[in-house]
């Protein structure tokens, strides 16, 4: 693992990353934190401790909910799903993300000469 992402940069969009892998399919824990590196191409790890408060916060605001597995072998897995109200929540997290991306693209490449008067 590279980890060449500050945690600092990621920390603001952990939820709307879980929403995101949701959106593909229903999913467990340790999936989700296996497809977050894969999406990342090994460039960012989402710490077990961080991805369950976003669980636990997610399912408190409404965005997922949390259903018990029917394993046959093994442990029982939690799974989670994301809502309508999550569906939501990720296209206008997705629209802040982009007009943030917009505004600090100008602020730490911009130039004094880029500025209009």
């Amino acid at each position: 693992m590279v980890g060449t992402i500050s945690t600092d940069l990621i920390r603001g969009n952990t939820d709307t990353i879980v929403l995101n892998v949701l959106r593909q399919g229903d999913s467990y824990g340790y999936e989700i934190y296996k497809k977050v590196i894969e999406l990342s191409n090994n460039q960012y790890e989402l710490k077990e401790a961080t991805l369950y408060t976003a669980f636990r916060r997610l399912e408190q605001e409404g965005y997922i909910l949390s259903y018990w597995g029917d394993e046959t072998q093994g442990g029982r897995r939690k799974y989670y799903r994301i809502t309508k109200k999550g569906q939501e929540r990720y296209e206008q997290n997705k629209k802040d993300w982009n007009f943030a991306k917009e505004v600090l693209t100008r602020l730490i490449e911009g130039g004094f000469c880029d500025v209009k008067k």
